[in-house]
């Protein structure tokens, strides 16, 4: 039993892969992929958000924030929770039924579309690798953190793990860091508490 939930969280993890390399020909398809429950085995959401000890008072914008997995949860402890993404369906599914404190915008995938001086932390999950022209991107995000603000990075160790893309489309832990520090962020805290991934907060380098 064991061994066939490792097998099918994996096959909906590289569905996943495929559909964020590929626009998805059906969002509700790729809905039931992001949002699948059998991810919680791996991806921890509660303890993550425990980690994260977000204030009631705090904006967090979650990029790439998909179907909601995450954004959903932040708006039930976070002040205000700005979705972000570049497909307007997975959008349109987050803003149903979805609290007052949690909004959507449509980004570019070269822009995160955020206002300057915005949010106190920006949050990607299984993303980042999925950037291209990351220098110039991560300048925007730190003209839209307030003063103070975090960026925090989870995304999966590039080596062979059971769910995930291919190593060749990953970015270690060392890359991450070596490219926030050329951006101007030190890495500030580091979680180890997810099976698959690392799990890091930066700010602003003193």
């Amino acid at each position: 039993m064991a061994l066939l939930l490792l097998l099918l969280t994996a096959l909906s993890l590289q569905a996943q892969v495929a559909h964020q390399h590929h626009p998805p020909r059906d969002a509700a398809e790729y809905l039931k992929v992001l949002n699948n429950p059998a991810r919680d085995a791996w991806q921890k959401p509660h303890e993550v958000i425990q980690a994260l000890a977000l204030r009631p008072d705090e904006a967090i914008a979650d990029i790439g924030a998909g179907g909601g997995y995450f954004s959903r949860r932040f708006a039930r402890h976070a002040g205000r929770v700005l979705a972000v993404d570049v497909d307007e369906k997975l959008l349109a599914a987050t803003r149903q039924d979805a609290p007052p404190n949690l909004e959507t915008v449509l980004a570019s995938h070269d822009d995160p579309k955020l206002p300057p001086a915005s949010v106190d932390t920006i949050f990607f999950c299984n993303v980042l690798h999925h950037i291209d022209g990351r220098p110039a991107y991560y300048e925007r995000l730190a003209r839209a953190l307030r003063p103070g603000g975090r960026i925090v990075m989870m995304d999966f160790h590039k080596r062979e793990l059971p769910v995930g893309p291919p190593v060749r489309m990953k970015l270690s832990r060392e890359e991450v860091v070596a490219e926030m520090k050329a951006a101007g962020f030190a890495l500030e805290k580091e979680h180890d508490l997810l099976p698959h991934q690392y799990f890091l907060e930066f700010r602003r380098a003193q």
